[in-house]
């Protein structure tokens, strides 16, 4: 289990980590070292609330795949090490915000005295405009 807070923990056998080559610059290194992480996480079958899983897959986007992974793909330090930590803190990161419940909003009416102060805008913008007309 990797544990994210105490009530969010991930099964590690929905995890699958691959390491691949990292594109861009990086001389001799970045062409025989597979130093970048491709983190897969299988939302699908993971054990969570319908509500979140739609959260989550609001929140991933376009590394959520149509069958259900979740496709992480990390490559910003030179060590695998580094690659395979970013990776799981940023699925972590992605499932605290899935996790989190939007407050529902509260509808509310505007104040009298806010009714009032906009009549009296109306009514101030409506004489500049009548001042206008007459000089004409």
């Amino acid at each position: 289990m990797l544990r994210g807070t105490r009530a969010l923990s991930i099964d590690e056998s929905l995890l699958q980590e691959q390491f691949v080559r990292a594109p861009g610059p990086g001389g001799q290194n970045v062409n025989k070292v597979a130093t970048a992480v491709q983190l897969r996480y299988d939302v699908a079958r993971a054990d969570m609330p319908a509500d979140m899983k739609r959260r989550l897959a609001v929140a991933a986007g376009s590394m959520l795949t149509r069958d259900g992974q979740l496709v992480i793909h990390a490559a910003r330090f030179r060590s695998q090490a580094r690659n395979r930590i970013d990776a799981r803190e940023r699925l972590l990161a992605l499932l605290r915000k899935a996790a989190a419940r939007p407050r529902p909003r509260i509808a509310t009416a505007p104040s009298a005295a806010v009714r009032e102060r906009r009549l009296q805008d109306k009514q101030r913008r409506g004489m500049l405009k009548r001042s206008r007309r007459e000089l004409e």
